[in-house]
């Protein structure tokens, strides 16, 4: 049996412009304000796996991203034909 939420709030991580079903990210905090507060990520098209991950180490890989720390993964790769571009 899961441990997963059934009443998460789910955000789906696209601009808010784009229309279509995805795929897309989605992410739900689960309950608490600390940094072992539960984080959950999901794929649009496969909502039934989830990864369960904890606040702080969400925040640091928010603040990687926009340090540009992952940079390096989409270096060469062609976004021609993507709706977010």
């Amino acid at each position: 049996m899961s441990d997963i939420p059934t009443d998460l709030d789910w955000i789906r991580a696209a601009p808010e412009d784009v229309k279509g079903p995805g795929p897309w990210i989605e992410i739900a905090f689960g309950e608490g304000d600390d940094g072992e507060a539960p984080v959950y990520l999901r794929e649009t098209s496969d909502p039934d796996t989830v990864v369960t991950t904890n606040r702080r180490k969400w925040d640091a890989f928010v603040l990687g991203v926009q340090a540009g720390e992952f940079d390096h993964f989409v270096e060469g790769v062609d976004l021609e034909g993507d709706p977010t571009t």
